[in-house]
């Protein structure tokens, strides 16, 4: 009997509501049995720039992000081997000096909007997923999460969308969501696709030796 993880990616728009899907993901199969790695935490570190350059970088373009090193650490755990995760300072557009601790835990469950972008990462994932949320509520959501989470203005995140965020979901999110085994929609709001997605993967650890009952 396989005792390999189950990786569960979650993929979809900035602001479409992924956060509150894995959020309810883990709540439902709890902190042991669940753990999350972020591919915004990823993000290359332009610290040799200055402020004013690093804030006009295309954050949301494949390039930004170290995804080398995410398939590197998601190899580890899937070894029972814990990782040390970078962590990101989206104020300063910078890398922090700290890590975050992520152990082996049998569902790992990745979080980012260009997860099922990427041929290697989903050569990784056993279940993959997508949000799938109206434009103008996936900005509304963006808005609300950078000012009051990452110390921005509205103007400036109205403005990084219509010159990056959008021109980039067109190209490379909303084409990948053919890659996935299950679509969300509504974002967290969806219970009954949240539970068919818990249902899944509780499936999975089943056949891999662990049983979960959920919240």
């Amino acid at each position: 009997m396989e005792r390999r993880p189950v990786i569960l990616g979650v993929a979809g728009g900035s602001g479409s509501g992924k956060s509150t899907v894995v959020r309810k993901l883990v709540q439902s199969l709890g902190d042991a049995i669940a753990s999350v790695v972020r591919h915004d935490w990823y993000y290359r570190d332009p610290v040799h720039l200055p402020f004013e350059q690093r804030a006009s970088v295309n954050f949301d373009h494949p390039d930004s992000l170290d995804t080398e090193l995410l398939v590197k650490h998601l190899r580890a755990l899937l070894t029972s081997d814990a990782i040390q995760a970078p962590t990101y300072d989206f104020a300063s557009h910078t890398r922090r000096e700290r890590t975050a601790t992520v152990k082996p835990t049998p569902v790992i469950v990745l979080d980012g909007i260009l997860v099922l972008s990427d041929a290697e990462l989903r050569g990784i994932l056993d279940l993959a997923v997508f949000v799938a949320t109206e434009p103008d509520v996936r900005l509304a959501g963006r808005v609300r999460r950078d000012t009051e989470k990452r110390g921005r203005t509205a103007e400036s995140v109205v403005d990084q969308y219509e010159k990056t965020v959008r021109p980039m979901h067109l190209e490379f999110v909303e084409p990948s969501r053919c890659y996935a085994d299950l679509t969300i929609r509504e974002g967290g709001f969806n219970r009954a696709a949240v539970d068919l997605v818990i249902d899944r993967v509780q499936k999975m650890l089943a056949a891999r030796g662990t049983e979960v009952t959920g919240s």
